[in-house]
Parts: structure tokens; C-alpha cells; sequence
């Protein structure tokens, strides 16, 4: 089979590592000569946001997904017109695209989500602070988002248009990586809690299983069932929610692909997300997700101050410890905040592999 995916970024590459144990083609179309996919598969140049690039490229491959969400919609409701096979479907993208349509979705179909109003300029907003502006598109590893405190701070805000929801008081940061396949049947991977770096507001590192209530996961799995019920669509889903200090469970936002938090399903899981996703792509039946063991991941981002060809430092340490997996993205240059590769742990208990994890962050740093 030919897959092509939109994006050539550390999502696909991973996909493609996975994936190369079996006999398939794999094209990738990215805007960059350097993305990480370029040397492991058939790059075209283009831009995913671009009608014509996309529509060009999806009729070269057999089956068409994405490994990241900014890509043109339209397009791929017309290759899926032309009998192209695009997972997720466009309609599911398009919605996801749409922070806005987002938000809509979950109402019309009683997915828990924060209260909200929808703007398209600041000058309609009707909503107290404090609140989270999202804009509703572009938004990415952090971008996109900000909480406004106080009347004080409304100079602040995106004359965009944008979510304006409640800001929750959060106990916890969870996510669950939920799969669907072309015949309807559902798989979900354990539940991971998550914990964001305050600064760069994109994850830092995560536990999984996540310590929560029997009530707890009973609310996500619903939420989980309704999601798959509703979005209608094969695909592998990455739901992440809030857990506020009453106990209730929001959904936060959903990515419809890959995810971060999901990496350390490479090492803790039977079968890791990279598996899960080729095999809804096949056609294959859906891969065990059970756990084998406590498992965590710590993202490695370009350390504040350093800008230039990356240098690893204090991996040679790391490498020295067990059960410890090392994951690089193949990019040479880095700047503060991009990410760059991923450590994962797999311990007996919780204390163990928290303890390691907050070791090895002070291990190493991503310089130039």
C-alpha cells in the first residue's frame, strides 16, 4: 500500500519507524527540505495548507492521513470525493480545526467542556474574568492560548476570532488516546496525567497510569465512548481533559492524530500509538493497549538562551540507565522551546518512575 501523510514532523517519522516492519511506501508532504520524515520516506515539497499541493499529492497514495491538524480540509473532502480514503475523515479534521466548531460539537453532543463564547472580535465579548482565550485556528504547542485574569489585562487580548471559556480550577491534566477503526471497533490506551511547563505552556513530562478515582475513569470513559460515537470517523483521537477540585472531568481540547502525550506507549504499552495508527490505516485489526509496567515521558526542548546546531547534554547519562529509552527527532537546529526528541521510563511503581524522570530532567539540557 502507498500512505501518504500531510506533515513531515517527529509525529509521521515515528509513525514511519513503526511502520517499517512492514512492506508499504510512505510519502510525506512538508513545506520544509530538513522535516524529519525527509530522509526516511518519499518527500514532496509543498505546503499541507495549500488546495492544489494537498489535492496533488492525495492522488498519488492509497490512503491519506495527517500529523498535523493545519492542513486544507477542502481538499480532502474533494480526494475523498475522487474515492481517495482519508483517515481521519475531512469532516472530523475540519471540525478539530475549528476551535470554534469544537466547542459547538461538544455541546450539541453533551460532552462536558468549560462554558464559552465564541467571538470573532474582542469588542463581542460578554464574559467574566478570569477566562482562556483560544483562537479558534492556528493554535499549536502552546500558541494560540492565554489566560486573562483581570479587566486589567483585556489590552492583552487577540483581536481574533476565538473561544473566550471559563477558567477551570484544575486538580489535574489528563489525556487518553482513543482509536477507531474502519468497521467501528474502539480501543483505548490508559489514562495519562500530564505536566505542563508553566513557562512554555506545552508538556513537560507525563505519568501513566494516571492516579485517579474509579469515578474519574468511569467519567472519561464515557467521555471517550461519546467522542468515537459521535466524530463517526476511523482515526486515532488524542482527548485531553481537565480534572477540577470537585472532581468533574471537562474536555479540554482533542488532536485527531498522533500526540505527545502518547510517546511512552512506545516502551510502556504492548503495542505503542505508532502501531495503533498504522493498523486503523490498514485495516488491521487494533493493537493491545494494555500497559506492562508504570511508564513516563519527558519532553527534550531547546533550552532557553541557546539558538544553532543542537548538542545533547548529559545524554551519555542517561544512556547509562535501564529501562530508560532515548527517542530523537532527527532535527539539527534548535531553538528555545521546539522539541526535540523524548525520554522514555518504564518503572515498577509510580514513586519510582517519578523519582527517575524528575532525575533525569536535570540530567540533560538541549543546547547549541
Amino acid at each position: 500500500m502507498k500512505i501518504g501523510i500531510l506533515g513531515g514532523g517527529q509525529l509521521g517519522r515515528m509513525l514511519i519507524q513503526q511502520a517499517l516492519k512492514y512492506d508499504d511506501t510512505w510519502e510525506v508532504l512538508d513545506p520544509s527540505a530538513n522535516a524529519p520524515c525527509a530522509n526516511i520516506a518519499r518527500h514532496t515539497l509543498g505546503s499541507f495548507a495549500d488546495y492544489n499541493a494537498v489535492l496533488e499529492f492525495g492522488r498519488k497514495v492509497d490512503v491519506l492521513s495527517i500529523e498535523i491538524e493545519h492542513v486544507n480540509a477542502q481538499a480532502l473532502a474533494d480526494l475523498e470525493k475522487e474515492g481517495i480514503k482519508v483517515i481521519p475523515n475531512a469532516k472530523a479534521i475540519s471540525m478539530i480545526q475549528s476551535k470554534i466548531m469544537q466547542k459547538a460539537f461538544y455541546v450539541q453532543h453533551g460532552i462536558p467542556t468549560a462554558s464559552y463564547q465564541a467571538i470573532q472580535t474582542v469588542s463581542q465579548i460578554n464574559f467574566p474574568t478570569p477566562f482562556v482565550q483560544k483562537t479558534s485556528t492556528g493554535g499549536y504547542d502552546g500558541k494560540g492560548v492565554q489566560i486573562i485574569r483581570s479587566k486589567e489585562e483585556m489590552h492583552k487580548l487577540w483581536d481574533v476570532p476565538s473561544v473566550i471559556e471559563s477558567l477551570i480550577d484544575i486538580e489535574k491534566e489528563l489525556s487518553v488516546i482513543v482509536a477507531r477503526n474502519e468497521k467501528g471497533e474502539t480501543a483505548v490506551f490508559p489514562i495519562t496525567e500530564m505536566v505542563a511547563d508553566p513557562e512554555l505552556n506545552l508538556l513537560d513530562f507525563n505519568v501513566c497510569p494516571a492516579e485517579i478515582s474509579k469515578d474519574v475513569h468511569a467519567q472519561i470513559q464515557t467521555i471517550s465512548d461519546a467522542f468515537l460515537s459521535a466524530v463517526d470517523s476511523p482515526g486515532l483521537f488524542a482527548i485531553e481533559l481537565l480534572l477540577d477540585k470537585q472532581g468533574k472531568v471537562w474536555v479540554n481540547e482533542v488532536a485527531p492524530r498522533l500526540h505527545n502525550s502518547g510517546h511512552q506507549t512506545q516502551e510502556g504499552n504492548a503495542n505503542s500509538q505508532f502501531e495503533q495508527m498504522y493498523r486503523i490505516l490498514k485495516g488491521f485489526p487494533l493493537a493491545d493497549t494494555n500497559s506492562i509496567g508504570y511508564s513516563g515521558m519527558l519532553n527534550l526542548v531547546g533550552a532557553a538562551g541557546y539558538s544553532g546546531r543542537v548538542q545533547y547534554e548529559g545524554l551519555d547519562k542517561v544512556l547509562t540507565l535501564s529501562r530508560t529509552y532515548v527517542h530523537l527527532y532527527g532535527k539539527e537546529q534548535t531553538q528555545p522551546g521546539r522539541k526535540m526528541g523524548h525520554i522514555n521510563v518504564v518503572r515498577d511503581s509510580r514513586e519510582e518512575l517519578l523519582d527517575m524522570l524528575l532525575k533525569i530532567k536535570k540530567m540533560v539540557r538541549v543546547i547549541s
